[in-house]
């Protein structure tokens, strides 16, 4: 018995351990390419940028993918080994601190999703595209609407994460203290379950409303995508998107 509960504890601690080193690298290498490596690059001259394109980007988009790859998979780890067995922290799935880490979630599988299914084949092609036109090839003609849309979905990604990281934090902190949290039915919640379905129908619909913008990809300079043509701006929506959150879910529980 007492191996097995040391065994636990390990595979407990591997998972948060490894859900924050990934996490770390993930969000870094995304604050990266938004706030220093696009900007960058859309002063280059064309053989710079297909030089850096060809060298610099393939090594930053592996450890970009694979690193949002193992923040899932150790998060799912690490709210699986919480969700079950007695006197888990989120036994009965009902306390502030799961509503606020089901909330991060959500925002998370879209970002996630956004990474592997837009932004990596775009940025595969443009890095087979570079290799070919360093080599004395023609450019993939084909090219400016994909990478319009992986843009369009790294900068929601990052529009995302400052809320999806506000939840996530906020679970061990904020959401766990008697503000949040009510006795109700003999067991620790947030409210009752209808208001518990209404707000994650809420967080349902600004994450898919801010997939679907991305995935539009308006052109720059549409009403749709101001709040991401700039980085500046996107962290400040994204910013504003956290207090809307807070304030609405303040409001209903």
């Amino acid at each position: 018995m007492v191996l097995a509960s040391y065994g636990e504890i390990f595979i407990e601690d591997l998972a948060r351990y490894g859900h924050i080193i990934s996490g770390i690298t993930w969000i870094g290498l995304l604050y990266y390419f938004n706030f220093a490596q696009t900007p960058a690059f859309n002063s280059f001259e064309a053989p710079a940028r297909n030089e850096a394109f060809a060298k610099l980007v393939p090594r930053a988009i592996w450890w970009f993918r694979y690193a949002a790859l193992a923040t899932l998979l150790f998060g799912l780890l690490l709210f699986g080994l919480y969700s079950g067995g007695d006197n888990q922290p989120y036994d009965g799935m009902k306390s502030g601190q799961v509503v606020a880490i089901v909330t991060g979630i959500i925002f998370a599988l879209v970002m996630f999703a956004n990474v592997w299914l837009v932004i990596w084949p775009a940025q595969r092609r443009a890095i087979a595209n570079a290799k070919n036109v360093l080599a004395g090839g023609e450019a993939d003609a084909g090219l400016p609407p994909l990478m319009r849309r992986a843009a369009t979905a790294s900068r929601t990604n990052t529009f995302l994460s400052i809320a999806m990281l506000f939840f996530m934090v906020g679970a061990a902190h904020l959401f766990a203290d008697a503000h949040w949290n009510t006795i109700i039915g003999g067991e620790v919640a947030i409210g009752e379950g209808g208001k518990r379905v209404l707000w994650y129908l809420i967080t349902i619909v600004v994450a898919g409303v801010a997939e679907a913008i991305a995935l539009k990809a308006p052109p720059v300079g549409s009403s749709l995508s101001k709040h991401l043509d700039d980085h500046k701006i996107t962290i400040a929506s994204g910013f504003a998107l956290t207090v809307v959150l807070y304030v609405l879910m303040d409001a209903i529980f």
